[in-house]
């Protein structure tokens, strides 16, 4: 790391009375030259005229927390426009200072970070949520432009956090929950650990202070009795390390931290005295060849526990994470986790993508490796928001993709693919590339077919089948596990169901002005423009997915673009219309009855849904009988003739109950369709009831199987069934 050659005296030319900014230019006189402080202090000068007057709940003037945030930045070394923007952060929002005056003073790149870390204030939400949630999304997406936006706004969260003890318990609770669900999983992805840590430990103290207090009571007890145990190993290993001729750059003990062992308990739903490893021990190497060295020596002193050993140097994290993990059992049987990495990895672990970003002048770039990981997470990011309905969905989306566990996958290729624990083989194709997902028809396991939902673990290469004619199915949202493939997924059925029902809606136009002779090529230009004023829509396309989606009758449309009639002719008219024709292809806007499962043959009614489009009924379902009543919801609907696809249908079999009899029925189905569920009831002894839901292209197909399954000795009744 190459530090300023030139020392500045933090006193000069500053007021006694501002022993903070003294402070900071102290610590940016290590690694800063005198010119680049001087423009620190000059945003400070700004920075305090802007806020003048303002105090914060503790009392003390308001400059104090941004030159707050800039001091957590100088330890991280960060560039002079990262510490003035730091300095700025709140203006926009908190001052009548705006982002042209922070630009003519300091320029474009500092005002872009100020603008990022600021509010939508401006903007109005309809709730509190959706609010946060936008003021989120913002700052996201200019940290896709430049990381230092995110950065700053870590600084910010954990000076407040720092600070929360003097705001209202509400308030207090409502930030520590949000910093644990968003703020510190951030930290961990982009691999600054020590704030990750902090922040983690301060908002379990807001939100469980009692918990956080007996804790911190027990850790404190424990410390003593712990430390003999770990003196010991580290000077075992130290000895062994010697004989071997390796000499460690350090050895040290860590304790866990609070917040760490609070989920232990949690999830493994034990009592604090059930928890061994309170402390692991960290070796720092000189090379990774040591590195590895370092581990034999271990695990020939202390026995390893099975299962436990993590190779993330060869495997990084997702967030550039290296290191070496295991578990030895150590003295009297006590459970040690041992941490063993290079200088670089400890330095990288600590302060993440920060300790060698691009942006510091005259030092080195991130590694390769550091910066695809981060680079790849903030592109999953922006196409995540563009395929988000509303910041709310985006911010919920982002959780889920902050979840801190990985399992690592290959392709036939060998490539690495990371995905959250739970992921399934549908994250998997997503996690390629989108257009991959979206065509998935199928996946092979090792070389072994599976089911979609199948969950991933570590070390299987996934095989995804794909084909053109393939797209999501809104079934996938039941167990998606990554926000890219939950967003990308919404994103397509969201643009399918527009499509759909752009092209339902003409047809269903198109069909009420067939009676009128009249085609929607043929409206008069300004006919047209006066119809959609008065309906309130922007284009010809807007009200015709909206016919499609049952929000508009298209009978009334078609009434309105007509010329002018009597109302006897408009009956007249209603007569000669035709049925609409359905071929069960026409997409998530025509839906069939799941009460009644009609198939072709049946006698069918529409039933506009509006918001949803059309649902097909049978004639005599029950379910239509209140609809009826409302001429309006109701559309004359038949099937068409060129029929191809399947539809589902249930039928009912009673059967003796005898060995085997469930095997043979199956068996004479599967010779003639596809089942897709099978579910049985007992009704008594000696007699069972089975439900089969096949798919049949019609009545006459239903009607064979039914015939077929009849003929069987053990089968005492068979009906179509509305289950």
């Amino acid at each position: 790391m190459v530090k300023a050659t030139s020392q500045f005296n933090p006193s000069s030319g500053l007021p006694r009375q501002d022993p903070i900014i003294s402070e900071l230019a102290a610590k940016l006189g290590t690694y800063l030259s005198e010119t680049e402080i001087r423009e620190v202090l000059r945003a400070y000068k700004f920075g305090a005229q802007a806020h003048k007057g303002q105090l914060r709940l503790s009392g003390e003037p308001y400059i104090h927390h941004p030159v707050a945030v800039a001091a957590l930045l100088a330890e991280l070394e960060m560039d002079t426009e990262s510490i003035v923007a730091a300095i700025l952060h709140d203006v926009i929002e908190d001052t009548e200072t705006a982002k042209s005056h922070i630009a003519e003073a300091f320029g474009t790149q500092v005002a872009e970070l100020v603008d990022g870390v600021s509010k939508l204030d401006q903007i109005h939400f309809d709730t509190k949520a959706e609010a946060a949630a936008a003021s989120f999304r913002k700052m996201i997406l200019a940290m896709t432009e430049d990381i230092r936006v995110i950065l700053i706004k870590l600084a910010d969260r954990l000076h407040n956090m720092r600070t929360l003890g003097f705001m209202p318990k509400p308030k207090q609770r409502r930030i520590a929950r949000e910093t644990l669900e968003v703020y510190a999983p951030i930290a961990m992805r982009l691999g600054i650990n020590s704030w990750r840590i902090e922040m983690q430990d301060l908002g379990l103290q807001a939100l469980y202070p009692m918990r956080y207090q007996i804790l911190s009571d027990h850790v404190k007890k424990a410390r003593q009795n712990r430390k003999e145990v770990m003196d010991k190993v580290e000077i075992t290993i130290q000895a062994l390390m010697e004989e071997s001729e390796l000499t460690p750059v350090r050895i040290k003990t860590r304790e866990k931290t609070l917040h760490s062992l609070y989920n232990k308990m949690k999830i493994r739903r034990v009592r604090y005295t059930e928890i061994m490893d309170l402390f692991a021990l960290r070796i720092v190497g000189k090379t990774v060849d040591e590195c590895y060295r370092v581990l034999g020596i271990v695990h020939n002193a202390y026995k390893p526990v099975p299962g436990l050993f993590k190779d993330y140097i060869a495997i990084p994290k997702t967030n550039g994470y290296q290191s070496l993990h295991t578990t030895v059992f150590g003295p009297h049987g006590i459970p040690i986790e041992v941490q063993i990495r290079t200088e670089e990895m400890d330095n990288f672990a600590e302060s993440g993508i920060a300790a060698h970003w691009v942006y510091k002048s005259g030092h080195e770039s991130p590694s390769v490796t550091e910066k695809s990981h981060t680079q790849q997470w903030l592109q999953n990011l922006l196409e995540i928001q563009q395929q988000a309905g509303n910041p709310i969905e985006f911010l919920e989306n982002v959780k889920v993709d902050l979840f801190p566990d990985e399992v690592y996958v290959f392709t036939p290729q060998g490539k690495i693919i990371e995905l959250p624990r739970g992921g399934t083989i549908v994250d998997f194709a997503y996690a390629i590339h989108t257009d991959v997902g979206n065509t998935c028809m199928s996946a092979k396991i090792d070389l072994r077919v599976a089911p979609l939902s199948t969950v991933l673990q570590s070390g299987q290469t996934v095989e995804i089948v794909t084909h053109t004619a393939a797209r999501p199915n809104p079934s996938w949202l039941n167990f998606v596990v990554t926000a890219k493939a939950r967003a990308s997924i919404r994103h397509y059925l969201k643009n399918l169901t527009h499509e759909d029902s752009l092209r339902l809606g003409r047809r269903l136009l198109s069909k009420e002005l067939d009676a009128y002779n009249i085609s929607i090529e043929d409206i008069p230009e300004r006919t047209m423009s006066i119809v959609l004023e008065e309906y309130g829509y922007d284009s010809l396309e807007a009200l015709l997915s909206d016919i499609g989606l049952g929000n508009r009758m298209p009978k009334l449309v078609a009434r309105r673009i007509a010329p002018g009639e009597s109302a006897a002719q408009a009956e007249e008219k209603d007569l000669k219309i035709k049925p609409l024709s359905i071929k069960g292809t026409e997409g998530l806007t025509v839906s069939f009855g799941k009460c009644c499962q009609p198939i072709p043959g049946d006698n069918i009614l529409g039933l506009v849904n509006p918001g949803s489009g059309i649902v097909i009924h049978r004639q005599s379902c029950r379910n239509t009988r209140e609809y009826r009543k409302h001429v309006e919801n109701k559309l004359e609907v038949e099937w068409a003739e060129d029929i191809t696809s399947t539809f589902p249908a249930t039928i009912r079999v009673d059967v003796t109950n005898s060995r085997g009899v469930l095997a043979q029925i199956a068996t004479i189905i599967s010779e003639n369709c596809n089942i897709e569920n099978v579910s049985q009831v007992e009704k008594y002894s000696g007699q069972v009831t089975l439900y089969f839901v096949v798919s049949v292209k019609n009545r006459v197909m239903l009607a064979n199987l039914m015939r077929r399954i009849r003929n069987r000795k053990a089968v005492l009744k068979v009906a179509r069934s509305k289950r």
